[in-house]
């Protein structure tokens, strides 16, 4: 099994695997399996993705529920119509920062798995084993499983009447059909994937689109009532880093790209121009749902609204409600497909890195898909669909997404100090990371301040995967070998023949 825990020095892949250049980097095995050899072509996950699907990718994980979600959240915090739409351009400015951080990271090096690599090469092999312990364990499958469960949600509004509740059975079976199909597509073709993506952020952009239409052009016309108007109440200062936290729930999902470096074509031009125009678009059409929103309901429609973006249509239109259905469940699907892309290539790098079974390291050889990495997610996506804590054990784990964020960018200033040779295709100012790591410092410390207890589960949690990766490494993964050679043989899968990276 290999293992390169922390020892290689990162430089890029230049461009797709099917060039010359790339040939002389990474020759191929002269061992390949029957498969290979009949088409001449090595079993290794392809150079496939373009800038379009890079930024579809992005712009696809990042605008989810959150959007629909956020802007109440930050009202109930700060109920300030000025005050609030200033925090969501602080949260767009310190999310770009980050994005920018991980651009220039993913151009850096060029191994997939995005921070699950960069906290292993910079901080050793612990910290990006617990990096993969909080992500299999709640983060990612809670997440994916809470967005399909959104989606379901409005999938079932439109063919019920408004007093008609729907029982939950219904909605926990459509989840269970949508995450079929989503991981079953990823389980056989990437390029179908992506282009499902494509199409999913295609769909959920024309659906903001048309949602943010009627209140610009009732804004354009005068309509800014809601916009003057103050507020009687005093605004607590406490409660703004609270209103900013919401916020940056509505912007994750950015870091998502890097995790996939070895399958982007040209990586080191296409990470950074994705990043920068997906959070242009991002932001941009963030500001200017949040104008149509205050620009036809009031802080008070919206604090006691249960569906922000349904009732601004309502209220503008109070007709072709089923265009909000479509959007919504548009959005969350498509940010639900966008993190079992990515994340399962972070489950398969930290298997080809040795900290994970080999099995779930391997590509089937007629796809050329990583399965078992990304059928590892199943089991877990289940558990979250039966527990009734899921929610629970997501807000638990929440501040460390921002822990490890902040460790990420961090490796920027490191290996600067202790790489200066590296190649770095982009570059980022250092005032970058340290404002980004600085803010992620502050959301850390502000979880640990608003609500201890959670927290403090938290990390009991995050830290419980040390005992299992001291017992992983000592036992577990040296005694994979027949049983993987069974499973190899039943779901016809090896290990990759070519290397995509270089070491």
């Amino acid at each position: 099994m290999n293992n390169f825990i922390g020892q290689s020095v990162p430089l890029l892949a230049e461009d797709t695997t099917t060039s010359e250049e790339d040939e002389e980097l990474y020759p191929k095995s002269s061992k390949l399996s029957p498969a290979a050899a009949a088409d001449d072509s090595p079993i290794v996950l392809k150079r496939q993705l373009g800038l379009g699907s890079c930024i579809a990718l992005i712009v696809g994980s990042v605008i989810g529920s959150g959007i629909f979600i956020s802007p109440k959240g930050i009202l109930q915090e700060v109920p300030d119509v000025s005050l609030s739409l200033m925090l969501w351009v602080i949260c767009g400015v310190a999310n770009t920062l980050g994005a920018l951080c991980y651009g220039e990271l993913g151009t850096t090096y060029s191994k997939s798995g995005g921070d699950y690599v960069y906290l292993l090469e910079s901080f050793g092999p612990m910290v990006g084993f617990l990096r993969i312990w909080t992500s299999l364990i709640a983060v990612r499958s809670g997440s994916i499983m809470v967005v399909l469960l959104t989606a379901s949600v409005y999938i079932v509004k439109p063919l019920v009447s408004h007093c008609q509740e729907v029982p939950d059975i219904v909605i926990s079976l459509i989840t269970l059909i949508s995450m079929y199909c989503l991981f079953y597509l990823n389980c056989v073709s990437v390029k179908w994937t992506s282009r499902l993506q494509q199409f999913l952020t295609l769909a959920k952009v024309l659906g903001l689109i048309i949602i943010l239409v009627p209140g610009i052009f009732l804004f354009i016309q005068g309509n800014r009532d809601n916009f003057s108007n103050g507020i009687e109440s005093q605004i607590e200062i406490t409660k703004l880093p609270l209103a900013l936290y919401s916020g940056m729930y509505a912007y994750s999902g950015w870091q998502c790209l890097p995790q996939m470096t070895e399958e982007i074509k040209r990586p080191h031009r296409t990470i950074p121009v994705a990043i920068i125009i997906s959070m242009v678009i991002i932001t941009s059409l963030y500001l200017l749902v949040n104008v149509s929103y205050f620009t036809v309901l009031s802080v008070d429609d919206i604090l006691n609204s249960e569906a922000v973006a349904l009732t601004y249509w309502q209220s503008a239109f109070n007709k072709m409600s089923w265009i909000i259905a479509l959007t919504v469940s548009a959005s969350c699907i498509g940010s639900a497909n966008a993190s079992i892309l990515s994340t399962s290539r972070m489950y398969f790098v930290s298997s080809r890195e040795g900290q994970l079974p080999s099995f779930f390291s391997m590509i089937q050889v007629n796809c050329k898909t990583p399965i078992p990495a990304i059928l590892l997610m199943v089991p877990f996506c289940l558990l979250c669909l039966t527990s009734s804590s899921v929610y629970s054990l997501i807000n638990y784990l929440s501040f460390t997404k921002w822990l490890f964020l902040g460790l990420s960018a961090s490796t920027i200033l490191y290996n600067r100090w202790k790489h200066p040779e590296w190649n770095r295709p982009f570059k980022v100012p250092l005032l970058v990371p340290i404002t980004f790591v600085l803010f992620c410092l502050f959301l850390v410390t502000l979880s640990l301040y608003s609500a201890p207890i959670e927290c403090g589960i938290g990390l009991g949690l995050m830290l419980s995967g040390i005992p299992v990766y001291l017992i992983s490494r000592r036992q577990c993964i040296g005694k994979q070998s027949y049983i993987t050679t069974w499973l190899q043989k039943l779901v016809l899968i090896v290990q990759q023949e070519k290397c995509t990276y270089i070491d």
